[in-house]
């Protein structure tokens, strides 16, 4: 009953704090994965001679992309896929006819194409990155401590309208229910990260199993959710840790990036040198609750995002929908 309550009061305060702003546009604007949404079908002939068509055709050309398959790479082992896009060219000659007869980009309609091979169809492996195509990275927070940082990290990435992924620990969350459902409740996705810290390479099978599986039944109990991304402790892991993880439904996650926050000598200049230096398109970027994260959170999403890549969540990061800068 308190979660619902809680749930309850949330909803109305975000209804109450978007009041008015809910036609802006999306930070992070994707494409359609059929035609666009806005594309009116018209009555208008379709005229191939037409000026206006030609421009669209010649648009296409050079937009039009083909689908990149997922790839088990040596190195960075499995790698997503990305659709295809193309231009839907007669759709988007009638749109733009039907309304004032000139090319418009921003009317152009699209159409997204899967790829022949997915994620699902590859041997299991761990993904230490996205697509280097997409244009996106992604925040990993592991939690389990770091509890006075957490809601100043959330205060931040709220401001800047950012999600992360937190891949929380099972017995942290049993401690503090609170603070997991506080992010959560905020819209940030959430992951396994085992229910003790072991070491995933150690530990027997039947062990890591349990480790797992306790972790995302604390999960499911307090936020009702159900993990589908597992990031193993201090990254230890070995090959049937991946398969165990996805008995369960889950992808095992690693980092392309590390910002080492937890040493005590680092700084937040540290961290931005890490990152700024190694961040490209399809980063997944590993932090945890500490003080020099919560000082250079602000100036790491603002030098991200001057770079062009999108913040989203590990698991839009990793799907295979094509997004625009």
């Amino acid at each position: 009953m308190k979660r619902f309550l809680l749930q309850i009061t949330v909803f109305v305060f975000i209804l109450l704090i978007t009041a008015g702003t809910y036609n802006q546009p999306f930070s992070v604007r994707f494409l359609s994965p059929t035609a666009d949404p806005e594309a009116i079908t018209t009555d208008v002939k379709v005229d191939p001679e037409d000026d206006l068509y030609q421009q669209i055709k010649a648009f296409a050309e050079k937009h039009d992309k083909k689908p990149i398959n997922a790839v088990h790479h040596k190195v960075w082992k499995a790698i997503p896929g990305l659709n295809g896009v193309k231009v839907q060219i007669d759709k988007s000659y009638k749109k733009m006819k039907a309304d004032d007869g000139e090319f418009d980009r921003e009317k152009i309609a699209y159409e997204q194409i899967p790829p022949k091979v997915h994620l699902s169809d590859l041997p299991p492996a761990p993904i230490f990155r996205g697509n280097p195509k997409k244009p996106m990275v992604s925040l990993m927070i592991n939690v389990a401590w770091g509890n006075d940082y957490i809601p100043k990290i959330l205060k931040i990435l709220n401001k800047y309208q950012v999600k992360a992924t937190f891949f929380l620990e099972g017995r942290w969350v049993k401690n503090n229910s609170d603070l997991a459902m506080m992010i959560s409740d905020e819209g940030h996705e959430i992951g396994n990260h085992g229910l003790t810290h072991p070491d995933f390479s150690k530990i027997s099978p039947s062990k890591a199993k349990e480790e797992m599986t306790k972790t995302s039944e604390v999960i499911e109990a307090t936020l009702d959710i159900q993990p589908s991304l597992f990031a193993p402790p201090s990254g230890s892991y070995n090959q049937k840790t991946v398969q165990l993880a996805k008995q369960q439904n889950m992808k095992t996650i690693m980092w392309t990036v590390d910002a080492i926050d937890w040493k005590k000598a680092t700084t937040p200049d540290d961290i931005l040198r890490r990152v700024n230096t190694k961040v490209q398109s399809g980063s997944l970027i590993l932090m945890h609750p500490t003080e020099p994260t919560v000082q250079s959170l602000e100036r790491m999403i603002a030098s991200i995002q001057k770079k062009g890549y999108r913040i989203g969540t590990v698991s839009k990061l990793i799907d295979e929908k094509r997004i625009r800068r």
